[in-house]
């Protein structure tokens, strides 16, 4: 019975010490799921990050695009920054149209556990996104939309993220998305651009709107803008245009 008893409790000491932490996601940390995942923070926090640093440009950019206009021209003539100026509307249905993009990319991810490529490359894409605003701002000398969470929010969180991918072993053969979200950025960016001018164009033109870059008051002193013609009479042997702003 001795013996028996002995044989028992080394038995039951040797399972204890070679017994296997069954329990990944309680020691993984904030952004560590189980084991070849990742949580929700890493991709539903991509659409939050985004959703953070595009309201920065949402309340930025139209206004950005008009006042910094004289300055660019002076220090860049060669480009056509009238063609630039973009309206509030443009801006919003733009940042509305890529919020679809993200957010899908987002839900990819949650469903794979961050391994979707699709995720993969909307992350890397976001974070050179971020980069790219350093850049702007560095080259046009001043601020410019989004330059302020880029280096708070964009970039630091795409570092993040990443990180919580590797150690999860789910950024393993990572390269080719990471490669495709950058080559993707630009592309993407332009048809979102694209697609909102020709929406918020075709809604100006709904309520009688006009494009941005056209100079409203000199539009008027014209007598161009439509259905707002001025009228004009001789006063004292001249001619006096009525102007309607």
């Amino acid at each position: 019975m001795r013996t028996t008893g002995a044989k028992t409790g080394q038995t039951e000491r040797a399972g204890q010490t070679s017994r296997p932490d069954r329990r990944p996601a309680e020691t993984a940390g904030l952004g560590r799921g189980v084991e070849g995942r990742v949580s929700s923070a890493v991709t539903w926090g991509l659409l939050a990050a985004w959703a953070v640093h595009d309201a920065e440009e949402l309340a930025t950019m139209a206004g950005w695009a008009r006042r910094a206009r004289p300055r660019l021209e002076r220090l860049f003539p060669r480009v056509p920054w009238q063609r630039l100026e973009v309206s509030q509307r443009q801006v919003t249905t733009a940042i509305a149209l890529m919020g679809g993009v993200m957010a899908g990319a987002s839900a990819l991810g949650a469903r794979t556990g961050g391994r979707s490529p699709v995720f993969q490359a909307a992350l890397a894409g976001f974070g050179a996104h971020g980069v790219v605003h350093l850049a702007q701002a560095a080259v046009t000398r001043g601020y410019t939309p989004g330059v302020v969470t880029s280096p708070l929010v964009v970039i630091p969180f795409s570092l993040w993220a990443w990180r919580r991918l590797r150690e999860s072993g789910v950024a393993a053969g990572a390269g080719g998305a990471t490669a495709a979200g950058l080559a993707a950025l630009p592309a993407v960016a332009a048809g979102v651009h694209v697609l909102a001018h020709a929406l918020s164009g075709r809604a100006d033109a709904r309520h009688g709107g006009q494009a941005p870059g056209k100079d409203r008051c000199a539009d008027a002193r014209r007598g161009d803008l439509p259905g707002r013609a001025g009228r004009s009479g001789k006063v004292g042997g001249g001619v006096r245009r009525e102007r309607w702003f």
